[in-house]
């Protein structure tokens, strides 16, 4: 066996890359199990209302079927996530288009379509509120414009929840911030909005699940296996609406073809109806979405309208800000509490704020919940940020580079949250180095030169963001993360991890870690199937946490296997005393064989053995969940994203024709997976901006097909360079950060400063179409159609941007 040289750093084959190629990989689809029903969902076809009552067709043989209704429903009939808002099955009252309301499973799949038609609910029909401020006019009183009442959640009706975040130990009364913003040379405002995305993963969402009954006929246990990201909130779920204890609800990850979010929280709803349908039929069940109800039924990323009142010096500094942030949350809480808090805790972006209030809620309302999508609400407050700076470099007359450098933040400074940056943070190179690669100065000379005379005006624009890596606050205290590693019987290692891979590359990052600690091939290290009866809770594979927080897990699991060998390993010469628990070190002339010898004779005397490693939080990090103040994040990655468009003045389209993505994420782990992390995410981040609108009408979306939800293809993308800066971070293994979600964050602001510089406009609201921009492109001055959308145009606005006499 040859001695291994760095695998951290490289790029080997990832770990389930060749079953997947060869077709040996079983996604939840191509399992059959003995004796198998398929289910399906009858759901409600209006926003908002009383069910008042449920019949069947007579032309049916129901006897055929089971049939699940809420009263069927052995625990809570909820769906918890975060809180208990959420009902399984609507029994009573309805609050969004496509709510379930009622399962059936059958032998034969083909007869389901027919029998879901012959289920006739009526309802009494209520008002629906679908924006967010027809919500926030129900919050304020109006009863007409009441979603339902949200109890439990802090807040008043249609509100899901509220943070105020401010800077400083001592934040400034009122009075006093108005005076700043009284004294500046200029107070600039300004209103931007998102929409809501899909996440389109590739795969649906899938479950098949079992029922087990003891031999008194009681219901003993369920097991559920399909696509999802997080198999412990699925055996929480399944707690609830069984009434059984954990040990009792084993929960398996099947392969799983994409996720990006969406399969975060919702596999709790989907899991939980197939396992009631097991219950019912006494058959295991599978329940598979096709495209068309995905797209209705499931989580997208918030809407959200994001408020900026700036003050700003003649020479460019920031002096404070007021930020309000509105997350339009759906019909029910799900996941809406921790995306506001990463959108709020975002929403200053990379900048010093001498004094900044932020003001952010979630509001509900009758469409179908919004949750997790990549990014996390990041996303939603940087895109409002980076337009805004924008604006008021424009405003005050200094280019964007150099307002921005005038502002960033560095080593050694403090965050919005007070969180002292005590990692190397360098926005000033980043930007640099972002410029000089995409040709940025170069490049807008030449398109203010030539877009006078032609009908394709270009442009060029940047974005400067960071993403925390890892649990906001105190959130990776509260999991408690738990990673093991177990020697096998032919003593290979074998990492007992609940982190699910589902592309992104972590069954092959982990076991690059725990080949690299042990000195052993990573050919060597074998990856347990995330099953809840198997492997521990190592938390949720989401906010960008599986490689640094996982990561670190498993390199601290492995130092502790190897530290328990270190007294079975003979080496061929002699070796003096040393001291295995620093650093893991081992001596020069250890090999991989030494590995395989000591693990061989730990077996045959022990008869097994298991590492384990459990989050600590390190002692200097500490966050106030009251005061919503102090350490957010270990630590962030630093990017500066750089997006070149081209705006056709005849078809009125705009493209995207390069892109350059520079950041900063600690140790690269895997520089071919890091690519395509970067690579995906600006095709993600692409689409948001400029094609993929949710078109909702009373509260249900109307183009849910891909054929009519326009996704940027292939051919719709542009050149993405993707450029790496390595600072290594304590926090993670060999210096990682981490990666995932990061690339979301920047190209939308990117892109639209660029059509801004392209065309003169400045757009606030994305997705940005060709209709839009026709419309901005072609209104008549004076027409009286300028405060239409007032969200479209800022200059339509009340606004302040003003020099004191």
């Amino acid at each position: 066996m040859l001695e291994p040289g760095p695998i951290v750093g490289t790029s080997p084959i990832r770990k389930e890359g060749l079953a997947k190629v060869t077709g040996r990989a079983l996604y939840v689809d191509d399992i059959t199990l003995p004796g198998m029903w398929y289910g399906a969902t009858v759901r409600s076809t209006i926003a908002r209302g009383r069910i008042t009552s449920i019949t069947f067709d007579p032309a049916i043989d129901w006897s055929q079927f089971a049939i699940v209704t809420a009263a069927d429903i052995p625990g809570e009939n909820c769906i918890v996530h975060l809180t208990k808002d959420h009902p399984c099955l609507a029994a009573e009252f309805i609050n969004h288009p496509a709510e379930p309301i009622l399962l059936l499973a059958h032998a034969d799949k083909s007869a389901l379509i027919a029998a879901a038609a012959a289920v006739h609910i009526t309802c009494e029909e209520l008002p629906g509120v679908f924006t967010i401020e027809d919500s926030e006019l129900g919050a304020a009183g109006d009863t007409k414009k009441v979603v339902w009442d949200h109890p439990g959640h802090g807040g008043s009706a249609n509100t899901f929840k509220t943070f105020l975040m401010q800077k400083g130990d001592n934040p400034l009364p009122d009075a006093e911030l108005e005076k700043i913003f009284a004294e500046a040379d200029f107070v600039v405002e300004g209103e931007y909005r998102t929409g809501a995305q899909e996440q389109l993963y590739i795969e649906n969402n899938g479950v098949i699940a079992e029922a087990f009954r003891a031999p008194d006929g009681t219901l003993d246990s369920v097991t559920v296996s399909g696509s999802m990201q997080c198999p412990f909130y699925l055996v929480h779920a399944l707690e609830l609406v069984f009434n059984l204890p954990a040990e009792k609800c084993r929960v398996i990850q099947t392969e799983t073809g994409g996720a990006f979010g969406g399969k975060e929280d919702f596999p709790s709803v989907n899991g939980s109806h197939a396992a009631l349908l097991a219950m019912k039929s006494g058959h295991p069940v599978k329940l598979c979405y096709d495209r068309a109800e995905d797209l209705i039924a499931t989580t997208k990323r918030h809407p959200s309208r994001t408020r900026h009142r700036t003050a700003v010096s003649r020479d460019g500094k920031l002096l404070a800000g007021e930020i309000e942030v509105a997350l339009d949350g759906g019909a029910y809480a799900t996941l809406s509490a921790v995306v506001l808090s990463r959108a709020t805790i975002h929403a200053p972006g990379p900048y010093h704020w001498p004094h900044l209030t932020v003001r952010a809620r979630a509001m509900a309302t009758n469409i179908a919940p919004h949750g997790a999508f990549r990014g996390f609400g990041a996303p939603q407050s940087l895109f409002a940020l980076e337009r805004h700076m924008d604006k008021i470099a424009h405003t005050i007359g200094l280019t964007p580079e150099e307002f921005r450098r005038r502002n960033f933040l560095s080593t050694g400074m403090h965050t919005a949250t007070g969180q002292h940056l005590s990692d190397p943070v360098d926005m000033q190179a980043l930007l640099t180095r972002a410029l000089r690669e995409s040709k940025y100065h170069a490049k807008r000379a030449e398109f203010d030169r030539t877009n006078p005379t032609s009908t394709i005006k270009r442009g060029i624009g940047f974005a400067s963001f960071m993403h925390g890596s890892g649990f906001t606050g105190s959130g990776e205290r509260r999991l408690n993360s738990l990673v093991k590693i177990e020697l096998t019987a032919d003593a290979r290692p074998r990492i007992l991890v609940s982190s699910t891979e589902f592309g992104q590359g972590t069954n092959t990052i982990l076991s690059q870690v725990c080949a690299q600690t042990l000195r052993i091939p990573y050919d060597e290290v074998l990856v347990a199937q995330p099953d809840t009866s198997v492997v521990p809770n190592s938390g949720p594979t989401v906010a960008s946490r599986t490689a640094m927080i996982v990561g670190k897990l498993v390199e601290r699991a492995s130092e502790s296997m190897l530290l328990t060998l270190a007294p079975y390993l003979t080496f061929h010469s002699a070796t003096a005393d040393f001291d295995y628990s620093v650093a893991c070190d081992v001596p020069a002339n250890y090999t991989p064989a030494d590995f395989k010898r000591a693990a061989h004779t730990y077996l045959a005397r022990h008869g097994a053995l298991v590492a384990e490693a459990r989050y600590e939080a390190p002692g200097n990090i500490f966050w106030d969940d009251d005061q919503y103040r102090g350490d957010a994040y270990p630590t962030y990655a630093w990017a500066v994203y750089v997006a070149e468009v081209a705006v056709d003045t005849t078809t009125y389209i705009a493209e995207v024709k390069d892109f350059h993505a520079l950041q900063e994420v600690g140790k690269v782990i895997h520089p071919i997976l890091a690519k395509g992390q970067i690579e995906g995410g600006v095709a993600q981040g692409i689409g948001y901006a400029l094609y993929e609108k949710c078109v909702y009408i009373d509260g249900l979306m109307r183009n849910n097909q891909m054929t009519n939800y326009i996704m940027p293809t292939s051919a719709d993308l542009p050149p993405i360079h993707v450029h790496f800066e390595e600072t290594p971070s304590i926090h993670g293994p060999g210096g990682a950060k981490g990666i995932g979600e990061l690339p979301m964050d920047g190209p939308a602001p990117a892109i639209l400063n660029a059509i801004e510089h392209a065309t003169g406009i400045s757009f606030t609201e994305i997705p940005l179409l060709p209709e839009d921009i026709f419309e901005r492109m072609t209104r008549t001055p004076g027409s009286g159609t300028e405060d239409l959308n007032p969200t479209i145009d800022l200059d339509t606005r009340t606004e302040t941007t003003e020099v004191p006499a």
